[in-house]
């Protein structure tokens, strides 16, 4: 039977799903059920007031979770003790400069993500200006960034609200990107590459198997 059961309603219950489960994704996908869309009141989903939407920020800061699109190009929270698994199998135990001196990375992953590393933490606007990612500029910032986020090397660490001439806040919170390794630290840094991938991989693939109750097939589909 799936263990991923709760009613989001307050940030506290969003907090407590990350710790809880690990594994987290925020919208629909293609295990049913698997995400907070499916469980958050309608309340605390779109609003006037706070929601889902204003606590991702933080929630990443207080439980220091990963966030990004780690799966099927979707947001996903992934708490501090899952997450070294998860980037260990998706780098395949490559740090991102021996990816790249093997020819498993191109140019364009090194621009972006050395941009990221030097950067960080930095905001998404912040990198398409120092980046020249513009009009008439460098193209596919979206494209290597999902890639970058897919293989665990960035991730989101924050969402910073924009601010009025008043110092009031407006709009949507700005992502905020930053690396694992900066993000994380030494709890990440220790344990990212303890383990053989394919060990590594068997782990987020049980972990998922216990949380959806979906078969094999489904699981792996998920993960690819």
């Amino acid at each position: 039977m799936a263990a991923f059961d709760f009613t989001v309603r307050t940030k506290r219950d969003l907090a407590d799903a990350v710790e809880r489960f690990g594994i987290v994704p925020l919208f629909t996908n293609s295990i049913p059920g698997f995400s907070v869309e499916e469980h958050v009141a309608p309340e605390a989903w779109f609003s006037a007031d706070e929601g889902v939407w204003e606590w991702k920020g933080p929630v990443i800061r207080e439980t220091g979770c990963a966030y990004g699109k780690f799966f099927e190009k979707k947001a996903v929270f992934v708490s501090r003790s899952i997450f070294p698994d998860l980037a260990n199998w998706r780098r395949d135990g490559y740090d991102f400069d021996a990816r790249f001196d093997d020819g498993l990375a191109s140019f364009a992953d090194q621009y972006l993500f050395d941009l990221i590393d030097s950067h960080a933490p930095v905001l998404s606007g912040t990198l398409r200006e120092v980046g020249n990612y513009k009009k008439g500029g460098k193209k596919g910032f979206e494209t290597v960034l999902g890639r970058l986020m897919h293989q665990c090397y960035v991730l989101i660490d924050d969402f910073v609200y924009l601010r009025d001439r008043t110092g009031r806040p407006y709009g949507w919170g700005v992502a905020q990107y930053s690396t694992p390794e900066k993000w994380l630290g030494e709890a990440f840094t220790s344990a990212v590459y303890g383990k053989d991938p394919e060990e590594s991989g068997t782990v987020i693939f049980e972990r998922l198997k216990a949380l959806t109750g979906a078969d094999d097939r489904a699981v792996k589909r998920f993960m690819k």
